[in-house]
């Protein structure tokens, strides 16, 4: 079936496309300050919750880009109904084959849950970084290893041991690209439950509804098979961080 209407149907219960407790989110949202007219980029925006967000607080200008054709018409109707008069765009496209009109002209960029664009972690950091002003904010999502995976799981989530590397090891790499960490804001337990038990309950809720859909078992095989290796093995094993790091600090 088509990858994007399954995300569409599992993640329509969420207000946020990955694992993070919308309070501590909205608690990030506080510390960016950013100057009316910031300009912003998101790349895998999802339903564009967290561009919305700034544009709400800040009075930004930005651009969420993301290969779902839901997701954008989703953060579309949010944009009109929330901040009509924000200039923000989104664009239903590939973030890797975005490129800038002007090179390093985005005063916050982010990429929260989807660094499989750029390759992984260090792509997704040396792609925004390339893009990034001075003194700018780059926020990414990235799993962690809480402790060591089991082949087992490893193979159920289709990933290898190098796929990601451990909560300290995301913060090296951002070292490495000359960026400073100002901030981590961390999954719990209860927020990866939350988020993986909203997939199951939009799913079975969206198969009870449309019984004659010709997708409708191959939905419910993902999904509950997932449920199986979260809770065989990944809620204990892998974590989930949103990383805050300042290229330049703070203007020292």
């Amino acid at each position: 079936m088509d990858n994007w209407k399954f995300y569409d149907i599992t993640h329509r219960e969420h207000v946020l496309c990955n694992p993070m407790n919308l309070e501590k989110f909205e608690q990030l949202i506080a510390l960016f300050r950013l100057k009316p007219g910031a300009r912003v980029l998101e790349i895998a925006t999802g339903k564009g919750e967290f561009i919305i967000q700034l544009a709400e607080q800040y009075h930004i200008s930005g651009l969420g880009i993301d290969l779902s054709p839901y997701h954008i018409a989703d953060a579309q109707k949010k944009h009109q109904k929330r901040v009509p008069d924000a200039q923000l765009n989104f664009l239903e496209m590939n973030g890797a084959d975005y490129v800038p009109e002007k090179s390093k002209s985005f005063d916050l960029l982010a990429c929260i849950g989807a660094s499989w664009i750029y390759g992984g972690h260090q792509g997704t950091l040396k792609a925004l970084t390339k893009m990034a002003a001075r003194e700018s904010w780059i926020v990414v999502g990235e799993p962690y290893w809480r402790q060591e995976p089991e082949e087992d799981y490893l193979k159920a989530i289709g990933q290898e041991r190098s796929s990601f590397g451990t909560h300290y090891e995301n913060v090296e790499v951002g070292q490495e690209h000359g960026l400073e960490l100002v901030y981590t804001l961390v999954s719990s337990q209860d927020d990866w439950d939350m988020y993986e038990g909203l997939n199951w309950y939009a799913a079975e809720e969206w198969a009870s509804a449309h019984p004659d859909d010709p997708d409708v078992e191959v939905v419910l095989k993902r999904v509950r098979e997932s449920k199986n290796t979260y809770l065989r093995w990944g809620r204990e094993t892998l974590g989930w961080a949103i990383y805050v790091f300042k290229k330049g600090g703070f203007g020292r």
